[in-house]
């Protein structure tokens, strides 16, 4: 029995959802155009936390020490710097590693730096430090800035911020669209619904009036607002998907990604916390948006 009314139930609201066609698409095509309004901020804002990672594990803070210091005293600095909780690597970086790291730098010229070899070496030893979070980077510096035998410390603090920065714009920005999306998809829902209760308010009446319970009544309508949602859901995740390879094959392949070595998530990458979002964001605006539609005709 409890079966056969589920069944029931289920049933009328797929047959609502075919019976009303226009409504129905009317609703599917502005769903659909906010959710994929609210998807290209969703993917612009994982691919800005997937780039800020890559930066991450390539930004170095690098800490000159002393030329004066003592062997114990450089062992005694780095000891220091692993203790920061915040540091993620830390590589010795020596005198002689540094010349010749600039005369690969500077390649066919490198020979313009053979005078100071040996003891007239002008670079200075250092520690070469990545971080477990860039947001701490000010934070890491001021505390090893305070160690003993710390020369200078380079760090480029204000691309790091700015990255991070945008990111938090990004979040604040797809918070706020997704809080309006809902609100507008939710009166679309109920007004959609609204006039297919509107058409069966007779019958409707007629069953309150023979003791169905506000439940049944009400179901069958809030299956027809889910069904809304979730193929809206599966039709946008579709669009964005094509649209996104698209554009993520332009830009992927374009000079200035090939230049700074950063690559974009692919879609695949994404796609299951997207569809699960969706789904959510479908099933709950549907009932939610069934449910303020049928209230006045349950309260009466």
């Amino acid at each position: 029995m409890k079966y056969s009314i589920f069944g029931y139930l289920i049933g009328e609201g797929f047959r609502n959802f075919f019976k009303n066609k226009k409504s129905t698409a009317a609703s599917i095509i502005i769903m659909c155009a906010t959710m994929f309004i609210f998807g290209i901020f969703f993917l612009i804002g994982e691919n800005v936390n997937y780039i800020i990672e890559q930066v991450q594990s390539d930004q170095a803070m690098q800490v000159f020490i002393n030329p004066e210091a003592t062997q114990e005293q450089e062992a005694e600095l780095e000891r220091q710097i692993r203790a920061i909780q915040e540091v993620n690597t830390v590589d010795y970086v020596s005198q002689e590693q540094a010349l010749n790291e600039m005369k690969s730098w500077l390649g066919e010229d490198a020979e313009i730096l053979d005078p100071y070899s040996g003891e007239d070496n002008p670079f200075k030893a250092s520690y070469v430090i990545t971080l477990t979070d860039l947001t701490k980077i000010d934070e890491v510096r001021d505390k090893i800035s305070g160690f003993e035998n710390v020369a200078k410390i380079e760090v480029g603090s204000d691309t790091v911020n700015r990255l991070v920065d945008i990111a938090n714009g990004i979040r604040t920005a797809t918070g706020v669209i997704l809080v309006l999306l809902i609100f507008i998809s939710i009166f679309i829902i109920a007004n959609t619904i609204k006039l297919t209760v509107h058409a069966r308010r007779k019958e409707i009446s007629i069953m309150k009036y023979v003791g169905a319970t506000n439940g049944f009544i009400r179901w069958p309508f809030m299956v027809e607002g889910i069904i809304i949602g979730v193929v809206s859901a599966i039709i946008t995740v579709v669009i964005l998907g094509f649209t996104y390879n698209f554009v993520a094959e332009k830009i992927t392949t374009g000079q200035t990604m090939e230049t700074i070595g950063l690559g974009l998530l692919s879609f695949s990458d994404m796609i299951s916390l997207l569809f699960t979002v969706y789904v959510i964001m479908g099933i709950g605006i549907g009932a939610i948006g069934s449910a303020i539609s049928m209230k006045k005709y349950l309260d009466v």
